[in-house]
């Protein structure tokens, strides 16, 4: 049998091309490709493995925790981990390290969680270490915790939906009914394909009186109830309102934690008992460690970890003549023993992820919540009407007992037995069925008319549980009934505790021993930042660039140098010359927005050097309003990197200068009028976000397209549109000038 020859594709179509079971070559779009095989890949990621959902578990921790609920551990014994991983791993077939890991997550040895869901013995590690390796399966032993009941609460009464697991040998639940916003009780954190989220944990009873606030009032305010984060390893939270209050409207923020230390004045140490969630032991001590052999802690002799059964202890011991506040303030500021928790509550809501505030994210568990106990009513309704109709079946044979054991022996097969008791007393199958099941001994009075009885009881149920069921707010009763009841039995103490910040940690008392050289610093109009010294600069060739992209600010300082660099969300990030590593001009340099963190969609229009924070920033926006503001005014104490409120956003910005003396600045808009005055005729504001003055009257629907500052040398070419007062129209521009050349900074 001839082979069959494969087709060549030419060169360029290689890359397009895939070679089929067939044998032949088929060509492919690389986009058809991603669709085809990463697209369900991604989703599977984002949807049942990476992002909890409303009931704040992931797929794996589900699967887990409902393994040990019918293994009997809520109530029973404990059993070797190893036991639970196997048995899971009839619902999580992704192997047994996997699942151990998890639940080394999940236990309360483990000191991750507020409020662990596994009871454990053993050694199963420790959170804030990374050197501190949990023992094998085999060694350790767990059980559910107590608080689990409160997950696994009426499971059993169809409170949420049953799905088959990967063999279709059992079913597995969808979600949990939990009867508290788990969500935001204990930390999770998951990185999906393109997304990821970071849910910190906040004290069970605030969370609970605020879900109890919001059902009753949905205007209610939460943060007079939720004050902030609570964290499992306690520290202190840098108090910071406007902040907290982003966060529990948008769900993203941040949240700075500083250790909690005390002062051994006998032994000249320092001992840190609690340190941020977003660190461990062994980084705090590099990181002191590294800077001590720097030489920029010269007051720290040793560091040493004495962690041990009673808890977290990291020593360090220094001079006599420290002082030991000051010391720590220097630490916080250079080391982890101050770090930031970044909030990204993003949450899996009916099967799509969605970035959600505290208080949404309350609304939708209520809502939840509601399903699951109209659920369970409606279950145990069903339950009751069932036992009713039975009973009424019986009580219509109390009418003639005699009869009906005279029907039972007269009928000559089994299987007549039903049809014949039907006809007799005008009842339907199952009450028929249920008489004939009655034992022989209870086919007496007595036991026919004791279970009558519950007939009275069984009708008066059954209306207040329909009448329930029609009333959303005896719903809502039984909600926040339950969430009482678990403020009650589970509620505990903070341990995160708040700290406000003095004058003093607002000095800025780290040494700056950041080498300082001669730099050229290049900004383009893309975003683009290169710092390249003056020897490299001279021995490079053309400055690599974008497509497109073009230089827009070049300037000469040293690496020592402040630079703000705005963004058009009306802010300004902080940054030094040092934060960027030297290139050549070869190079495409540091795309600003990542290299500082911009938020998502943020893009920064406009880099200012700071230098020393003298002379004035001169804002220019599209409506013809302009703005003079000191350079000081963006100076803070505190080494803060991110600046909200940096101008004015009721207007884009058009062009942003830093002069030291006023300048002569030419303002062009799109219907073709230029202006040019003197910035001295704009009086500075020490507000940064003031909207500025009128300097040109501008048409409906006109904009400021070109703002420049103008040279005394240039200066006559423009003499015609000069202006001596403001704001004023301007004069249409003549023939020879070209107010397109004005390009923004």
């Amino acid at each position: 049998m001839a082979r069959k020859k494969a087709v060549q594709p030419k060169k360029k179509e290689k890359q397009n091309a895939y070679i089929a079971g067939s044998g032949e070559v088929v060509e492919e779009q690389i986009t058809d490709t991603l669709v085809t095989n990463y697209m369900p890949y991604a989703i599977s990621v984002i949807v049942s493995r990476a992002l909890p959902e409303i009931d704040g578990f992931k797929p794996s921790h589900r699967k887990l925790l409902y393994t040990m609920y019918k293994m009997g551990l809520l109530t029973g014994n404990k059993t070797k981990s190893a036991n639970i991983v196997g048995q899971t791993m009839k619902l999580n077939p992704h192997g047994d390290q996997a699942i151990y890991e998890t639940m080394v997550r999940l236990a309360r040895g483990n000191e991750a969680l507020l409020h662990p869901y596994v009871d454990s013995k053993g050694n199963f590690g420790k959170a804030y270490s990374r050197d501190m390796a949990y023992a094998a399966p085999r060694y350790t032993e767990a059980k559910l915790d107590p608080i689990c009941a409160e997950l696994f609460r009426d499971i059993d009464k169809e409170t949420v939906d049953f799905v088959p697991n990967y063999d279709n040998e059992t079913v597995e639940p969808t979600l949990f009914p939990t009867t508290f916003p788990n969500i935001l009780v204990n930390n999770n954190m998951g990185i999906a394909v393109s997304m990821a989220s970071n849910v910190c944990s906040f004290n069970l009873k605030e969370v609970c009186e605020a879900a109890i606030g919001l059902i009753k009032d949905p205007d209610f305010n939460i943060s007079s109830v939720i004050q902030g984060p609570d964290f499992p390893g306690g520290g202190y939270i840098v108090r910071d309102d406007v902040e907290m209050e982003k966060i529990l409207r948008t769900g993203r923020g941040q949240v700075r934690v500083r250790s909690k230390y005390n002062y051994d004045r006998d032994d000249h140490c320092i001992e840190v008992t609690e340190i941020p969630p977003t660190t461990t032991i062994e980084q705090i001590k590099d990181k002191i460690v590294e800077l001590a052999k720097g030489g920029k802690l010269s007051d720290v002799n040793y560091i040493r970890d004495e962690s041990d059964l009673h808890g977290l202890k990291i020593a360090i011991d220094i001079k006599k003549s420290a002082d030991p506040d000051e010391l720590m303030r220097k630490l916080f500021r250079m080391t982890p023993l101050e770090d930031t928790f970044t909030c990204n509550f993003n949450i899996l809501v009916a099967g799509y992820p969605k970035v959600m505030g505290v208080y949404e994210i309350l609304t939708e568990w209520t809502a939840f919540r509601r399903s699951c106990v109209e659920r369970r009513i409606f279950f145990e309704l069903t339950k009751k009407k069932e036992k009713l109709h039975l009973l009424y079946g019986l009580r219509k044979i109390l009418l003639d007992i005699d009869k009906a054991v005279r029907i039972v022996r007269e009928t000559e097969e089994e299987s007549e037995v039903v049809p014949n008791l039907m006809i007799g007393f005008g009842i339907d199958e199952k009450q028929a069925e249920f008489v004939a099941e009655i034992k022989l001994r209870h086919l007496n009075r007595e036991y026919i008319l004791k279970r009558i009885s519950e007939v009275d009881e069984l009708e008066k149920d059954i209306a207040q549980m329909q009448a329930t069921l029609d009333d959303r707010n005896k719903i809502y009763d039984i909600i926040i009934e339950e969430l009482k009841e678990v403020i009650k039995k589970y509620a505990q103490p903070r341990r995160s505790m708040f700290y406000f910040p003095t004058e003093e940690d607002e000095v800025d008392i780290t040494v700056d021993d950041t080498p300082d050289y001669p730099v050229n610093l290049f900004f383009t109009r893309e975003g683009y930042f290169k710092k390249i010294t003056p020897q490299s600069l001279r021995m490079s060739g053309e400055q690599k660039l974008k497509d497109g992209d073009s230089i827009a600010v070049q300037i000469e300082t040293t690496n020592r140098a402040e630079l703000l660099f705005f963004t058009d969300k009306a802010t300004v990030y902080k940054a030094k010359a040092a934060d960027f590593p030297d290139t050549k001009a070869s190079a495409m340099g540091d795309y600003v927005p990542a290299a500082l963190k911009f938020d998502e969609g943020e893009n920064v229009i406009a880099m200012i050097p700071a230098a020393d924070y003298e002379g004035y920033l001169f804002e220019v926006f599209e409506n013809g309003k302009a703005a003079k503001v000191p350079v000081s005014a963006y100076q803070t104490k505190l080494n803060r990197r991110k600046l909200a409120n940096a101008y004015s956003d009721r207007s884009p910005l058009a062009a942003i200068y830093r002069i030291e003396d006023d300048v002569n600045i030419a303002l062009a808009s799109d219907k073709g009028r230029m202006i040019v005055f003197n910035t001295a005729l704009i009086l500075p504001k020490t507000t940064r976000n003031t909207q500025g003055v009128q300097a040109m009257n501008l048409k409906s629907g006109a904009k400021i397209t070109s703002a420049v500052i103008v040279s005394d040398e240039q200066l006559p070419l423009y003499e015609r549109y000069c202006v001596k007062n403001i704001p004023v129209m301007g004069l249409a521009v003549k023939d020879g000038d070209d107010p397109d050349q004005m390009k923004l900074i």
